[in-house]
């Protein structure tokens, strides 16, 4: 039997896995493009900068400031000047996204569930360590 490429693999889980999250977001207005990993980890580190963000997210900056500014237009996410340093933008979670946080990491809670639902006992734990190990792989192949 021939093996398919993991880095294939990985990519049609990864697209099928945001196109499901996609429709179960889109009624609150949280579009595609990663859009709820940026909303979490503001959420997680308000007055976190854009710059920052890219680089916790690993997207690039045009990727980042078109999930901001759809964020923020959908009434998620304010930016405000940092006062230190005027060039840069701290990014804080509206009122609108703490009332949404819970019903988020609801839907993103279901998600893995199903992406695991038929996964044996440990086989969840094991699938997550070698991923991190293909993670680290790619990650000294950054530097």
């Amino acid at each position: 039997m021939k093996k398919e490429p993991i880095g294939k693999l990985i990519s049609y889980i990864h697209r099928s896995n945001q196109k499901i999250l996609f429709k179960r977001l889109a009624p609150y207005g949280i579009g595609s493009g990663g859009q709820h990993s940026f909303l979490k980890l503001v959420l997680r580190s308000p007055g976190i900068t854009q710059d920052r963000l890219t680089q916790e997210l690993k997207f690039d900056k045009a990727t980042t400031a078109r999930a901001v500014k759809h964020l923020e237009q959908a009434g998620y996410v304010e930016r405000i000047t940092d006062p230190e340093d005027r060039r840069s933008l701290l990014l804080y979670p509206t009122e609108k996204a703490k009332t949404f946080r819970p019903k988020l990491q609801s839907i993103l809670d279901e998600n893995n569930r199903r992406l695991v639902q038929h996964l044996g006992p440990g086989e969840e734990d094991q699938l997550i360590e070698l991923l991190d190990k293909i993670g680290l792989s790619l990650s000294k192949l950054e530097d």
